[in-house]
C-alpha cells in the first residue's frame, strides 16, 4: 500500500501555521482540532517545518511561558523529512521508526498535499494483517 491509498481513504487536510504565528496560536490549533502537530509554512507558502507538542514543551522547560509569545519559527523542527504519494507503508515505518518520528508531510511536486502519521500506517498494516487472515481461513475452510 502506497501513501496515496492512504491520502485517498483519509483525506488530505493539513493544518499549517506559518513561522512568524505566535506559539500561542499554535497551541490554540492544537487544543481546537485536538491534533500532535502543525506544519509550518514559509513566506510564500512553501513547507519550512514541523511544530509538535515535544517542540512547544521543549521551549516552555527553556523560556517558560513567554515562550507562548515567541514566533513558531524560533520553537519548529526545520526542514522535515518529507515522503512522496509513491512511498510505502513499509518504508515509511522504517523511516520514523528509525528517525523516531510521529507525522511525515506528504509532497508532491514540491507542494504540500498531505500528512502521514504512525498511527495510519498502524492502521493500515493491521488492517492488512486482518485481510490476510480472513483469506487464510477461507482457503483452509475451502
Amino acid at each position: 500500500m502506497k501513501v496515496s491509498d492512504i491520502l485517498h481513504a483519509k483525506g488530505s487536510n493539513v493544518l499549517t501555521v506559518t513561522r512568524s504565528d505566535t506559539v500561542a496560536k499554535a497551541v490554540d490549533i492544537l487544543g481546537e482540532h485536538n491534533i500532535g502537530v502543525v506544519l509550518v509554512l514559509g513566506d510564500v507558502g512553501e513547507l519550512c517545518g514541523i511544530l509538535s507538542e515535544r517542540d512547544i514543551v521543549r521551549r516552555l522547560r527553556e523560556s517558560g511561558s513567554s515562550a507562548l509569545e515567541g514566533a513558531v519559527g524560533k520553537c519548529m523542527t526545520p526542514d522535515p523529512f518529507t515522503c512522496d504519494m509513491e512511498a510505502t507503508v513499509d518504508e515509511l515505518m522504517g523511516i520514523m521508526s528509525q528517525k523516531r518520528i510521529r507525522h511525515m508531510p506528504v509532497v508532491d511536486g514540491g507542494k504540500l498535499v498531505g500528512m502521514i502519521s504512525i498511527g495510519d500506517l498502524v492502521k493500515r498494516k493491521i488492517e492488512q494483517a486482518e485481510r490476510e487472515a480472513a483469506a487464510m481461513r477461507e482457503y483452509i475452510a475451502s
